[in-house]
């Protein structure tokens, strides 16, 4: 069976009148002779309407044979506008006639009084009093010609079958708009789903109503039930006319644009919590539901409905409880709702509940691997001395939001900075979760100044540890901008990028190793060059493999497009770090994302021997005085001369509690960058502690000046021993 979406669009000759696009069409009617009475139509009570005018039947089908005694036409007209055919009975269950039916007796040529179709009706046609059969043509009159064919436009032969087939519409129907429904991933496109498969095949209107918030899963919603109109859908006032194309009859002003409120509160026991608790699609001409609608709509809003069975209320119940309602709505020169579309919006209810209950089920699953991903990887960069950094992440798809691709930038003692990109197998929660673990082994690792060896031998023996599948890549750089150098040990990952400041790029020739988790492995690091302006790019193999490359390809491809980029700034100025990340990016192919990517860029400006201040001071008495002195003359050749008593007193009060424990000679530094900053180290591991001194206490008020005079100080543990560091604001 084919899908038909709902448009606008002007169809192609002969359309299929099982199309739903049909409620938009209109069937010409051939032209009847001047003061010849029309025949009657399906035992409606309506004769079929002039050419223009709207009539009942969208997805009428002509039975086995029917086609057959029509004539050939050379113009297949268009189906009618109206969703559903009326019932020979008159459109009601069990024979009853519809309100819009007009009454025994009403002359040719009167419009029938309830806003319904307009049509001229005759008082014998198909009535329950008269003899004749429903849709038979009047025995009294000679001059009556047989029901047309409302496909075909031509005259069926007598004793055929009306050519409707109202059971096989609503189903052709039902499934279309099931199956459009289903299609939504999210919860707006459900709602759209049904909205554009009701209007305007099923209905002229459609108002959408969900629970404000909508609960997930099993949780047990607090508080009153709230309901807030999401989407409202209608016929458009005006419409292609080529072709065919009429505009729709709209009353003046629009009823239907004068529905819905935005917000209402269900109050226990009023009329609509009982319309909702029955979960089943109620008439609006009802007494629960007519007293259930000043309510959902509003007071000054409920004269807008039309009258009789033109509106019909669903509640929307999901797997447990009732998360909204629908409002089905059809216009006055529509027909009425019968009671089969009862049957109708009870499916397109369920399917959209249930649809929306697992479109919040799936917002939730996101919504937690997301922040599972965000919480697993660096908020912020840190701003480091010497340094410039960038980053991004992606991830394997929309369905995947997490991985185990991380990256970090950890500070360290000496104003140095630790580079850390991995990756972990696979991209699922059990990935993400191994990834956590590891990244904050290697922080801790980080924080005692080991080597980058030992990071990763430590690492290997932790993913060891948590199982023996636990497989992951990993590459730990130090960058030490003083010394303009950088120590890179590597555990099976790509190796890193270095782009120059004249535009070459070079790929860093580094150890390979075997990756994490393997065992009985050693790790080696290499010492190299960082020169100031160069830029280190480290990345996981998300970047640059894929099915369609291997990872010597997808390297030398990110080598090019990094040179590449770096010759648009030209040789003196290199490519600024946010745009470089994007045009790395921009390499990636449409079938280049199989994997997780993690990217960080590093830019490094260095620090100048000439901003650096470095001497050794023996445990002893005179440390401090010597200490002082030795800061008084840098800042003397700096330029400043005002930080001079504030830095004399501080650097006295750090080295004091250095020497008092040290047993070999400490070290002072003094780094001038966009702060100045001094860091005291020795060979005491302990850590020194902030507490409040009594006032008989001879010592403990060191710690406390440094806190309050410097910008920011720390104290970082060392394989050798610690370092005391303050930073103090310049100028």
């Amino acid at each position: 069976m084919t899908e038909h979406p709902t448009s606008f669009d002007r169809p192609s000759t002969g359309a299929d009148p099982t199309d739903p696009r049909g409620a938009l069409l209109r069937t010409p009617v051939p032209p009847r002779a001047s003061g010849s009475a029309l025949p009657a139509q399906g035992g409606t009570g309506q004769s079929p309407p002039a050419a223009g005018e709207d009539s009942p039947g969208a997805f009428e089908h002509s039975q086995p044979g029917a086609e057959q005694a029509a004539e050939p036409d050379t113009h297949r007209p268009r189906p009618t506008s109206d969703g559903v055919p009326a019932q020979p009975d008159g459109g009601q269950p069990g024979g009853a006639p519809s309100d819009d039916t007009p009454s025994a007796g009403v002359t040719p040529g009167e419009v029938s009084a309830g806003g319904g179709q307009a049509g001229l009706v005759r008082p014998d046609s198909g009535s329950p009093d008269s003899g004749a059969p429903a849709g038979a043509p009047d025995p009294g009159r000679r001059d009556a010609p047989p029901d047309p064919d409302r496909r075909t436009g031509q005259p069926t032969a007598p004793g055929r079958p009306t050519p409707m087939r109202r059971d096989g519409d609503r189903l052709r129907f039902v499934g279309a708009a099931t199956r459009r429904i289903a299609r939504g991933m999210d919860l707006d496109e459900i709602v759209m789903g049904l909205c554009r498969a009701t209007v305007p095949t099923f209905a002229d209107a459609i108002l959408v109503y969900l629970r404000e918030p909508l609960p997930v899963g099993d949780e047990r919603p607090t508080g009153p039930l709230v309901l807030r109109l999401r989407r409202t859908d209608r016929i458009p006032a005006e419409r292609d006319t080529e072709g065919g194309f009429t505009p729709a009859p709209q009353p003046e002003p629009s009823e239907l644009e004068t529905v819905g409120a935005e917000l209402c509160e269900v109050r226990p026991g009023s009329a609509l919590a009982e319309v909702l608790r029955g979960v089943r699609p109620v008439f609006t001409d009802t007494p629960a539901a007519r007293a259930a609608l000043p309510e959902l709509l509003g007071e000054e809003r409920d004269f807008a409905l039309p009258d009789g069975r033109r509106a019909i209320l669903a509640p929307l119940r999901g797997r447990r409880r009732v998360i909204g309602a629908a409002l089905f709505l059809r216009g006055p020169e529509r027909i009425a709702f019968e009671a089969d579309d009862l049957l109708v919006a009870a499916q397109l209810a369920t399917h959209s509940a249930l649809g929306i209950d697992k479109a919040v089920l799936y917002g939730r699953e996101a919504y937690i691997a997301d922040e599972l991903q965000r919480t697993m990887l660096p908020e912020n960069l840190p701003r480091c001395t010497g340094v410039r950094l960038a980053s991004r992440y992606l991830p394997a798809a929309e369905t995947a939001r997490v991985g185990g691709d991380w990256y970090d930038a950890i500070p360290l003692p000496g104003s140095r900075v630790a580079l850390v990109v991995g990756d972990v197998m696979g991209h699922s929660m059990t990935s993400a979760a191994i990834m956590g673990q590891l990244r904050t082994t290697a922080q801790t690792l980080a924080g005692l100044d080991l080597p980058p060896q030992e990071v990763l031998h430590h690492l290997d023996e932790q993913a060891q540890r948590l199982g023996t599948d636990r497989m992951a890549t990993c590459l730990y750089a130090v960058y030490d901008p003083v010394a303009h150098r950088i120590t890179v040990a590597n555990a099976g990952h790509p190796p890193p990028v270095l782009l120059h400041l004249g535009g070459h790029a070079e790929v860093l020739r580094v150890p390979a190793g075997a990756p994490i988790g393997v065992g009985g492995v050693d790790f080696e690091a290499v010492e190299l060059d960082a020169p100031a302006g160069a830029t280190l790019l480290l990345y996981t193999d998300g970047l640059v493999e894929s099915r369609l490359r291997d990872v010597w390809t997808g390297i030398e491809q990110l080598r090019e497009r990094l040179a590449a980029t770096a010759q648009l700034t030209g040789p003196d100025h290199p490519p600024p770090l946010e745009a470089l990340c994007d045009e790395v990016l921009d390499m990636l192919g449409p079938g280049d994302r199989d994997d997780d990517i993690a990217l960080l860029a590093a830019r490094f400006d260095g620090i100048a021997p000439s901003d650096v201040s470095y001497w050794f001071l023996d445990p002893e008495d005179a440390a401090p005085g010597k200490a002082r002195r030795l800061a008084r003359r840098a800042l003397a050749r700096w330029g400043m001369e005002d930080l001079t008593d504030a830095v004399e007193l501080l650097v006295s009060e750090v080295v004091t509690n250095a020497v008092r424990y040290a047993s070999k000679p400490v070290t002072l530094r003094l780094l001038r960058t966009d702060v100045l900053r001094c860091e005291v180290g020795d060979d005491v591991p302990q850590l020194p502690r902030l507490r409040q001194a009594r006032a008989t206490d001879e010592g403990g008020r060191g710690l406390y000046l440094v806190n309050r005079l410097a910008r920011r100080w720390g104290a970082t543990r060392l394989s050798t021993g610690k370092v005391v560091w303050f930073e103090l604001n310049r100028g």
